[in-house]
């Protein structure tokens, strides 16, 4: 298994560490955080057990720092080590990063057990077109971001028209791009990890318990889930994963395709990631989104599970995408 890596990129000030302490907080996750902030230690301390080279101590979270743009593979090599069981690797970026240079660095990476995860843009409402956004044309940094998060929108006179001028601005840049509205960074984690529980199994960082509890909910995303008993066509596969239900954020499954073996796949915002793997019993595919669109989602992967013939077109578009997995 490959640990997913989200970038989590945004202007000083923006919220990235507020989103980042919610994530930390989720029940039962177990995350590695790359922070990239000039040797700035910005994650409350109290819900960090160690330093990445100590790695026995390391439970809810684990932290290295980068004091510049240098050793992210080995950063990236240590906290996907399969001992640590991570669910998720989260880079959080200086406030003068680059995000599609950080979404390059981390697709390209020599870390082999990584895949990318998307890029999480997080947006202070309440200042971005004095700060970011300040020229006719939207920035370039839009076309990184699978998932916008919004934040500090009590700041603001009209929130809903500076969102929707946000979701255009964006849309012209990157029409794929998701943007869900968040106070003090309280996204659904689904949104950016799998969480093994909604309890604390065996929580060695007992302050993190405490911290978790009364914590402010956040709006949930919807999800669709299909058994997928049979093998099915690869193409149909395919034309699911590059192009998503509406509203869809995250695809994932494991599914056998006729003719073809067995296959782990995952989509998030427009980055596709397929791998070989073998796994007993039925397959299943899961679409997960903030304003996923229930029915059709369900429709489309009914679809997919009950495309059965053997698809040799299909399966070279589903080999070439495996083989730029690897």
């Amino acid at each position: 298994m490959r640990v997913p890596v989200v970038s989590l990129t945004g202007h000083l000030g923006a919220g990235k560490t507020s989103l980042l302490n919610h994530l930390l907080r989720t029940p039962g996750a177990r995350l590695g955080v790359v922070i990239n902030d000039f040797g700035s230690l910005n994650v409350d301390a109290a819900l960090v057990t160690g330093q990445v080279d100590e790695a026995a101590a390391i439970s809810g979270g684990c932290v290295c720092c980068l004091p510049d743009s240098g050793g992210l593979d080995d950063a990236l090599e240590k906290l996907s080590d399969p001992r640590l069981r991570l669910d998720a690797i989260v880079i959080e970026a200086s406030g003068a990063a680059d995000p599609i240079a950080l979404s390059r660095l981390v697709r390209f990476s020599g870390a082999e057990r990584i895949r990318s995860g998307g890029v999480v843009e997080v947006v202070d409402a309440a200042n971005h077109f004095d700060m970011v956004d300040t020229w006719p044309d939207p920035p370039a940094r839009y076309a990184a971001a699978s998932l916008v998060v919004v934040g500090k929108t009590d700041l603001v006179d009209d929130p809903q028209t500076v969102v929707d001028r946000i979701r255009e601005r964006v849309a012209r840049r990157n029409p794929r791009a998701q943007i869900v509205v968040a106070r003090d960074g309280r996204i659904d984690p689904a949104l950016v990890f799998d969480v093994a529980s909604t309890e604390d199994l065996i929580d060695q960082l007992p302050i993190g318990a405490l911290l978790r509890e009364g914590a402010p909910a956040h709006v949930h995303v919807h999800a669709v889930t299909i058994p997928l008993p049979h093998a099915v066509a690869a193409g149909g596969l395919v034309e699911l994963l590059e192009d998503p239900p509406a509203g869809a954020y995250r695809i994932k499954g494991r599914v056998r395709v006729r003719g073809g073996g067995g296959y782990l796949v995952n989509l998030v915002g427009r980055s596709i990631h397929v791998r070989s793997h073998r796994f007993d019993g039925p397959g299943e595919l899961v679409a997960i989104g903030i304003d996923l669109d229930e029915p059709a989602a369900r429709d489309r992967l009914a679809a997919v599970a009950g495309g059965v013939e053997a698809d040799a077109a299909g399966l070279r578009r589903l080999q070439r995408y495996r083989r730029l997995s690897e």
